[in-house]
């Protein structure tokens, strides 16, 4: 007999630093997907009224590289759960003096530098066939609005709008790197946000971006290279106001989803 999972309306996906979410009643589910196994198990509760499901990306004991995350297995986990919007929170490291370290950064685009991650549901013997599904707009639109709007509301400084390029991982950029990304006018650098947001768009899954900016990319400017203790250090310093904007953000998502993002769930009715 199939498993009988709980349903979320809404998915969230932790990262460095960010490895729980609920603090009363909560609901673990462990699920086997065609895809793999995901990265732990999701944990299911509710967050003002609205029904979540959370799951740490690298795994309650970061046990998973950035390269290493079964992206898919994680996502198809929130669709078998129901979920249809996702927040994905972040740590970034900041390519602009103009961006700084304890800014949040909702993303509206990103740039793929990574390698090797299988980063599509429609692959050779699927009964999809080759789809190509249009990329201009990777972020939901509304679910940005809303999060710009709550960090606003809770005086988090935010940047409404950016673009953050994903890096292999799991080493930092050189300072070459680093200089070439911020001269290309780019954002933030992160290790994980592709192909996670786009393999929510392909199944037709609403996804909003909240970049936490740890510090200077390699040594931005006048300031010293990263470490991950540096990184840990301000997530961790922030993550009380990271969890004060998913409290105030969930029950202020729309109930009734008027974007186009979903277009594509009906390839996988």
């Amino acid at each position: 007999m199939a498993q009988k999972l709980p349903q979320a309306e809404i998915g969230i996906f932790g990262g460095s630093g960010f490895y729980s979410l609920f603090e009363g009643d909560y609901q673990e589910v462990s699920i086997d997907t065609k895809w793999g196994s995901p990265s732990d198990v999701y944990t299911v509760g509710t967050i003002g009224g609205r029904t979540v499901a959370f799951l740490p990306r690298h795994g309650h004991n970061h046990t998973h590289a950035p390269a290493d995350v079964n992206y898919r297995a994680n996502i198809w986990g929130m669709r078998e759960l129901g979920v249809t919007q996702i927040i994905g929170p972040c740590s970034v490291g900041s390519l602009s003096l103009d961006v700084h370290p304890g800014d949040f950064v909702v993303c509206d685009q990103f740039v793929d530098r990574t390698k090797g991650r299988p980063d599509t549901f429609f692959t050779r013997g699927e009964d999809r066939g080759v789809q190509h599904l249009s990329a201009a707009e990777p972020y939901c639109p509304e679910m940005r609005k809303v999060a710009v709007a709550c960090c606003e509301r809770l005086g988090i400084p935010v940047h409404d709008g950016g673009t953050v390029v994903t890096i292999n991982g799991p080493r930092f950029s050189t300072r070459a790197e680093s200089e070439w990304f911020s001269k290309m006018g780019w954002s933030c650098v992160n290790m994980t946000q592709y192909p996670e947001a786009w393999l929510a768009r392909e199944l037709g899954i609403c996804y909003c971006n909240v970049s936490l900016v740890t510090d200077y990319d390699a040594g931005l400017g006048k300031y010293a290279a990263v470490t991950m203790d540096d990184v840990l250090r301000v997530f961790n310093e922030n993550l009380g106001r990271l969890r004060d904007l998913i409290d105030v953000m969930v029950p202020a998502l729309p109930t009734v989803r008027a974007c186009s993002c979903g277009d594509s769930a009906k390839l996988f009715a």
